[in-house]
């Protein structure tokens, strides 16, 4: 019995000390132009408590969150969008990643890896100079600027083709500002498997991000 009451009383006088501890400091708010580095549906943040820069993507053919036209869908012309890029950071880019993809789609990564939405596009070692992506960029593994590229279903973009008898599809437009070119081959993979192997070769050194999105069905 008095182990009991005894093991009774050092519970309660825990609990107490519990419920009478601080509470904890709330976290400061991000400075303008920077965000936290966590990890995205498209990539990865940067390492050691770095905070990334803010950057801007913009295409003339659609306002963001607007209709993509015919023109860069699968059925039309699947001309990829011209897109530029500004506010990057001042220092420290040593290439930059763009991840297209269906939010609205699922897809596996094959070989047992997980499930995920759809790849549309992926170019990466885009070089640190570059501001911007030329409209119909030639479906070729690796462009004569060293860029690497994969899409859907072969080297190259692949334009949205959401079904007319559903909503329309979010398709979102990511680019990243790396610190160095990643060492990640475009063939000899699945466009999953690749897409993997650059999230997981980005990790730690992501220093700037921005997105846009376009919306399609086939039908409008």
């Amino acid at each position: 019995m008095r182990l009991t009451i005894s093991l009774a009383t050092l519970c309660l006088a825990v609990t107490l000390a519990a419920q009478t501890q601080p509470p904890p400091t709330p976290p400061q708010n991000p400075p303008a132009g920077a965000q936290p580095a966590q990890p995205g549906r498209g990539g990865r943040g940067g390492g050691g408590g770095a905070r990334l820069q803010v950057m801007t993507l913009t295409t003339t053919a659609w306002a963001d969150g607007g209709s993509i036209p015919a023109k860069h869908a699968q059925s039309g012309g699947e001309v990829s969008p011209a897109l530029a890029w500004s506010n990057v950071p001042a220092e420290g880019v040593g290439s930059f990643v763009l991840i297209v993809h269906d939010l609205d789609t699922s897809a596996t990564a094959g070989r047992g890896g997980p499930v995920t939405d759809l790849l549309h596009w992926m170019v990466w070692n885009i070089p640190a100079t570059a501001r911007a992506l030329a409209e119909g960029i030639p479906h070729e593994s690796e462009l004569p600027d060293g860029s690497r590229q994969i899409g859907a279903t072969g080297p190259g973009y692949r334009g949205p083709a959401a079904p007319a008898d559903g909503p329309p599809h979010h398709y979102v437009f990511e680019l990243y500002a790396l610190d160095g070119p990643l060492e990640v081959p475009a063939v000899g993979a699945s466009p999953a498997e690749t897409r993997a192997a650059v999230l997981a070769a980005m990790s730690g050194k992501v220093r700037g991000k921005a997105s846009m999105v376009g919306t399609f069905k086939r039908g409008t």
